[in-house]
Parts: structure tokens; sequence; C-alpha cells
């Protein structure tokens, strides 16, 4: 599997024309019952066959691809619905989409210095007991 730039850092897979839940699941690493859960509450639209199986599209793999990343940036899940409620009613919104991504971000970015310092304490420790220094 080749990857394709989805954004600055991010990247998406190559998606195939059509899809079954299990190949996706597979591919993102999202299970399938997950990924039934986005279509629930309305994160994803997934057509299907006349048998009623679910066949994702290259865009609904590059949307489970974003989703997942908000939620491994903790965005919460009413976030991100926001978020691609806003999606799809159409470009108009995209100053609110900035917004809300702004904001996340800055949000990030503080539990990062969070961190950083939690963890100089933590180094401060483990150097004050005899032990290495951070890698």
């Amino acid at each position: 599997m080749r990857s394709k730039p989805y954004g600055r850092g991010v990247t998406t897979l190559d998606a195939r024309p059509s899809e079954t839940i299990a190949e996706v699941a597979g591919r993102t690493g999202v299970t399938a019952h997950t990924l039934r859960y986005y279509e629930r509450i309305g994160l994803l639209d997934v057509g299907r066959d006349s048998a009623g199986r679910r066949h994702y599209s290259p865009g609904d793999v590059d949307r489970v691809v974003f989703i997942t990343r908000l939620r491994q940036l903790d965005m919460p899940i009413r976030d991100v619905q926001r978020y691609f409620r806003l999606v799809d009613a159409g470009p108009h919104t995209e100053p609110e989409r900035l917004a809300l991504l702004s904001a996340h971000r800055d949000a990030v970015h503080a539990r990062m210095e969070a961190l950083r310092v939690a963890l100089d304490v933590v180094d401060y420790k483990i150097a004050k007991y005899g032990g290495s220094a951070a890698p």
C-alpha cells in the first residue's frame, strides 16, 4: 500500500474504486464496529449495493482517515460531527470549519506544552534518583 499526502504531515492510503467494510477496516486500522458507529452518528454516508452491503468510495476512505486523525488529537466526537456537518453544508462554511480546527489546534498545543512541563519534572526526579537522562 502506498500513501499519498493528505494535508501537512498527514497521509491517506491510495483508495480503490470501491471497498468493503472489512477492507476499509483492515487498511485504516478502524474497526468495522467503529465504521458502523460513524455511519450511525452521521459522520459517514456509505453507499450500498442491492444486497445492502456497504461499499466505501475513495472519498469515504479519506474521510475515515481524517476522522481518525481528529480523534487521535482527542477532538470530541461532537466537534467532529459539527465539523462534518459544516463540510456537508458546503463551501460557504469554510470560515466556521477554520475556526473549529484552529481552536482545536490551539488546545492541542496547550496540552503538548503542559505535557512537556510534566515530563521535565519527571526527568528531574529520574536524574535526582540517579537515573539516566531522557533519550
